[in-house]
């Protein structure tokens, strides 16, 4: 069920008597609170993974167990320490993550830092196109289903949200591969770029890794027009994940706020339905999809990884699914300590966000 959360409306057509401020803010308590609850969370977060990690036994074993000698394989787990009490592996772990030390992988022999630097540009560029993607499709499709309500544009939109919701993320890519690349051939099956393209934008000094910001950096036209042409797909099989959750909170906060006095008083005053719905009432319908934003990426990293193993897409949950299939823990420790990571920094700064409009969150 979708929560009505509901946010001052805004004034611009004098509809609210004016209210006297009132004083004291508590913002600053509140962002400290946020921020040091930051740590707790990732700590609990590590913790787990490391213990669940270690459920089938060290990460030897689990990656080489059959495919080396006893002696050796012996060896191996007296050399990385895999033998030693658990709490004692545990506390030097947390101490290596303190020092950014994520270990080295077992099957490729990196170092898990370079590994995440390597594909987690990838993975955030994909994550921003999808948001980007949702935000298009969720908020104006919801301003319109509330604007209709009860009518045939509702009906059809509230369907069309329960399949983004419901469609699994893989199923949506390979039936938008077969429709938009296989059968009408407008846009590339899988990858980032073409190779041209890569070889391009790696080879600029200091590349991001994000590619279509690297084309921009570099005024290289055609590479970005084919970045963003292989990004199409993939941004949009994870988006609609994501969009039809934004479009049934814009229309449920929407027809909320649309019922309230002042939104009546302003029709009473010859205030345009247009003026109404777009300027006073589909802010306050904003609030909930900055509150549910952090969940929402969090929803979206996970999704990255059948998104990336569908479209070949070589980030972070492309690397995830290898790892997992080479049973390589050491690797897929260190990619889900980050995104665990990462979810926790975003729902800080969405949490900020949302103080900032709405200043009934902070107290």
């Amino acid at each position: 069920m979708t929560t009505l959360i509901e946010a001052p409306p805004s004034d611009a057509d004098g509809l609210l008597p004016t209210k006297k401020k009132k004083s004291g803010g508590g913002l600053g308590q509140y962002i400290l609170i946020r921020f040091l609850l930051i740590f707790p969370t990732i700590f609990i977060l590590v913790t787990m993974v490391f213990f669940l990690m270690r459920i089938t036994g060290d990460p030897i074993t689990a990656a080489m167990g059959g495919r080396l000698p006893p002696d050796q394989l012996q060896q191996r787990i007296h050399d990385a320490g895999y033998d030693r009490p658990l709490p004692v592996q545990y506390f030097e772990y947390l101490g290596q993550l303190v020092t950014g030390n994520f270990g080295t992988t077992l099957s490729d022999n990196r170092q898990v830092t370079e590994m995440l630097a390597t594909y987690g540009a990838a993975t955030l560029e994909l994550t921003v196109n999808a948001l980007i993607v949702a935000l298009l499709v969720g908020i104006p499709f919801g301003m319109i289903a509330a604007h209709r309500r009860d009518h045939a544009p509702d009906a059809v939109l509230r369907v069309f949200a329960i399949l983004c919701y419901a469609t699994p993320v893989f199923f949506a890519g390979l039936l938008l591969k077969l429709t938009f690349a296989v059968w009408l051939g407008w846009l590339p099956v899988a990858g980032r770029a073409k190779t041209s393209s890569e070889l391009a934008l790696t080879g600029l000094q200091a590349p991001t890794g994000i590619y279509w910001l690297d084309a921009l950096r570099s005024g290289n036209m055609a590479a970005l027009g084919d970045v963003m042409a292989h990004a199409v797909l993939p941004a949009v099989a994870l988006g609609l994940l994501t969009a039809g959750i934004f479009l049934r909170l814009v229309r449920t906060n929407l027809i909320g706020t649309l019922g309230r006095d002042y939104i009546e008083a302003g029709r009473s005053r010859g205030v345009s339905e247009f003026r109404l719905v777009t300027k006073h009432a589909y802010k306050p319908a904003l609030i909930p999809i900055i509150t549910v934003m952090g969940l929402q990426i969090a929803v979206m990293l996970g999704g990255a990884v059948l998104t990336e193993k569908t479209f070949e897409w070589k980030g972070l949950g492309f690397q995830l699914a290898n790892y997992l299939t080479a049973r390589d823990f050491v690797a897929v420790q260190g990619i889900v300590v980050l995104l665990a990571v990462i979810v926790a920094i975003t729902n800080f700064i969405v949490d900020i966000v949302a103080a900032l409009i709405d200043p009934r969150v902070r107290y």
